[in-house]
Protein backbone atom coordinates (compact mmCIF):
# COMPACT_ATOMS: atom_id res chain seq x y z
CA UNK A 1 0.00 0.00 0.00
CA UNK A 2 1.43 3.59 -1.06
CA UNK A 3 -1.24 5.63 1.00
CA UNK A 4 -4.47 5.63 2.66
CA UNK A 5 -6.69 8.28 4.33
CA UNK A 6 -10.39 8.80 5.13
CA UNK A 7 -9.79 12.28 3.90
CA UNK A 8 -11.00 12.40 0.24
CA UNK A 9 -9.33 15.75 -0.69
CA UNK A 10 -5.96 14.58 1.02
CA UNK A 11 -5.99 11.53 -1.19
CA UNK A 12 -6.80 13.56 -4.41
CA UNK A 13 -3.88 15.56 -3.50
CA UNK A 14 -1.31 12.77 -2.46
CA UNK A 15 -2.05 11.00 -6.63
CA UNK A 16 -1.80 14.55 -8.00
CA UNK A 17 1.38 15.08 -6.34
CA UNK A 18 2.80 11.48 -7.03
CA UNK A 19 1.78 11.99 -10.63
CA UNK A 20 3.57 15.02 -11.18
CA UNK A 21 6.64 13.72 -9.11
CA UNK A 22 7.58 10.35 -9.47
CA UNK A 23 7.52 9.25 -12.71
CA UNK A 24 9.21 5.89 -11.66
CA UNK A 25 5.61 4.79 -10.82
CA UNK A 26 3.64 2.38 -13.45
CA UNK A 27 0.19 3.86 -13.30
CA UNK A 28 -1.29 0.66 -15.07
CA UNK A 29 -0.62 -1.57 -11.78
CA UNK A 30 -2.09 1.31 -9.35
CA UNK A 31 -4.73 0.97 -7.89
CA UNK A 32 -7.54 3.20 -6.37
CA UNK A 33 -9.69 2.00 -4.05
CA UNK A 34 -12.70 3.71 -2.30
CA UNK A 35 -13.67 1.23 0.79
CA UNK A 36 -17.43 2.91 1.39
CA UNK A 37 -18.19 3.10 5.18
CA UNK A 38 -21.31 2.25 6.52
CA UNK A 39 -23.16 3.27 9.71
CA UNK A 40 -20.22 2.73 12.03
CA UNK A 41 -16.98 2.97 9.77
CA UNK A 42 -15.93 6.11 7.81
CA UNK A 43 -15.01 5.84 4.30
CA UNK A 44 -11.42 5.19 3.63
CA UNK A 45 -9.44 5.77 0.17
CA UNK A 46 -6.47 3.90 -0.86
CA UNK A 47 -3.87 3.76 -2.92
CA UNK A 48 -1.68 0.36 -3.49
CA UNK A 49 0.67 -0.62 -6.30
CA UNK A 50 0.26 -4.49 -7.83
CA UNK A 51 2.80 -6.22 -7.10
CA UNK A 52 2.91 -9.60 -9.22
CA UNK A 53 4.13 -13.28 -7.26
CA UNK A 54 7.50 -13.95 -8.70
CA UNK A 55 7.17 -16.28 -11.70
CA UNK A 56 8.70 -20.04 -10.41
CA UNK A 57 11.35 -21.01 -12.21
CA UNK A 58 10.95 -24.91 -13.11
CA UNK A 59 14.73 -25.56 -13.21
CA UNK A 60 15.44 -24.14 -10.04
CA UNK A 61 14.57 -26.38 -6.99
CA UNK A 62 12.72 -25.35 -4.23
CA UNK A 63 14.93 -25.77 -1.65
CA UNK A 64 17.31 -23.29 -3.29
CA UNK A 65 14.50 -20.67 -2.06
Amino acid sequence: MLFETQDESEWRAHIHRLRASDKQIDWTAVRLDTLCGRLVQPTTYRLSLFVPSPVHDPGQDCADH
